[in-house]
């Protein structure tokens, strides 16, 4: 292990050199695009399976079953369908971030109350206005917590992907370079900010949770 100053001492030289902020700025656009193409995914499937219910038992089954999957153990047909590039990775990112989206919106739909739908077919709501009005605004809550933990579970398989397939950049390379020159410190400096990362990400998913519902406490 390097010692505390060697670490501090190696993140100071990073940033300074710009590869710490090169690598870091890498993985998160990998974070980014994953999540939008696998939580967008994952919302609009789960609105589906929410709010259709012959849909719900076709593929409900389905889905429960594949969430059991450990995630790295896509990345062998990951890699053999989308080879070792980019697409791949993000690929693996989406995946990441998919069930969380899907299964907090079939949930969060799935609970709403009964008379949500009475109140509906009273006021002659059309189905545009009654998933604008109601459904979604009811389910926010459940859908924004998933986006929460879609965040965090997208940036841990960046880290992930980085490490399992070659990568062009990022903060995971970036680790597995330093690990095989014997730069623990350098190691270490990674470590440090993939840590702090996730957790602004964390805090930053509750910020827009919390924004995005507070409407519910007024």
């Amino acid at each position: 292990l390097a010692s505390p100053a060697a670490v501090v001492e190696a993140t100071w030289q990073g940033l300074l050199d710009g590869s710490l902020p090169t690598a870091l700025l890498a993985s998160l656009k990998r974070s980014l695009l994953g999540l939008l193409l696998g939580g967008g995914t994952g919302f609009l499937l789960g609105l589906a399976l929410g709010l259709w219910r012959p849909a719900e038992r076709l593929l409900g089954p389905s889905f429960s079953a594949l969430r059991q999957v450990a995630i790295f153990a896509w990345v062998p047909l990951l890699t053999a369908w989308f080879g070792l590039g980019e697409a791949a990775k993000v690929v693996f990112v989406a995946l990441a971030s998919f069930f969380p989206l899907l299964l907090a919106t079939q949930r969060g739909i799935a609970s709403l109350p009964a008379q949500l739908g009475e109140a509906a077919r009273v006021l002659r709501l059309s189905s545009w206005q009654r998933l604008r009005r109601l459904v979604l605004p009811g389910a926010a809550p459940s859908i924004f917590a998933g986006l929460r933990l879609g965040l965090i579970y997208a940036w841990l398989g960046t880290i992930g992907a980085e490490y399992f397939m070659p990568s062009d950049g990022g903060i995971g390379s970036l680790m597995i370079g330093a690990q095989q020159l014997f730069r623990m410190d350098l190691v270490s400096a990674g470590m440090l900010l993939v840590g702090l990362t996730g957790a602004l990400l964390g805090a930053l998913g509750q910020r827009i949770e919390a924004r995005a519902t507070r409407w519910r406490h007024a």
